[in-house]
């Protein structure tokens, strides 16, 4: 559902971080943060890099839509191995590794394979849900629109 085929190619273990390349944001892009091997091991890393330069770029925007924070809780046999949180809440978004700082309206605890079959668009967010691929808590309606975030990433 998240689709980004132009991704699919950098998306690969050991790669760095890719910079979004739309039309409008042809600045150049530098690593968020300095980050150990180990974190550069996990795809989802990446994903979430090239997701906080595209929040840090249209911020603002998305806060007017969205007005919540999220969570990303990302597994590895069952122990939480990387964790994000997106605040579209306050001033023009922000976007950054560890829990949030204030109450996240939503926290998603995910497997990375399943976060990267939901990113490549490989599986339908609703029904892997309801097949208890990933757990929600919170205002789990606002998944929605954490959903058109990442469709939206993934036109640029």
């Amino acid at each position: 559902m998240w689709k980004r085929t132009d991704h699919q190619h950098k998306i690969k273990a050991g790669d760095g971080p890719q910079a979004c390349q739309c039309k409008d944001m042809g600045s150049a892009w530098e690593p968020a943060m300095p980050h150990p091997l180990e974190l550069s091991e996990f795809q989802s890393f990446q994903v979430f890099e090239d997701i906080r330069y595209y929040v840090k770029e249209v911020g603002a925007q998305l806060v007017k839509k969205v007005n919540a924070i999220f969570q990303l809780d990302i597994t590895k046999n069952g122990k939480i191995v990387l964790q994000w949180t997106i605040d579209l809440k306050n001033g023009s978004g922000d976007m950054y590794p560890g829990s949030a700082r204030l109450p996240a309206d939503t926290i998603f605890t995910i497997p990375e394979p399943v976060f990267m079959e939901l990113v490549l668009g490989k599986i339908n967010p609703q029904k892997a849900f309801l097949a208890g691929k990933f757990k929600v808590s919170g205002k789990v309606l606002l998944g929605r629109k954490l959903e058109r975030l990442f469709k939206d990433w993934a036109k640029c």
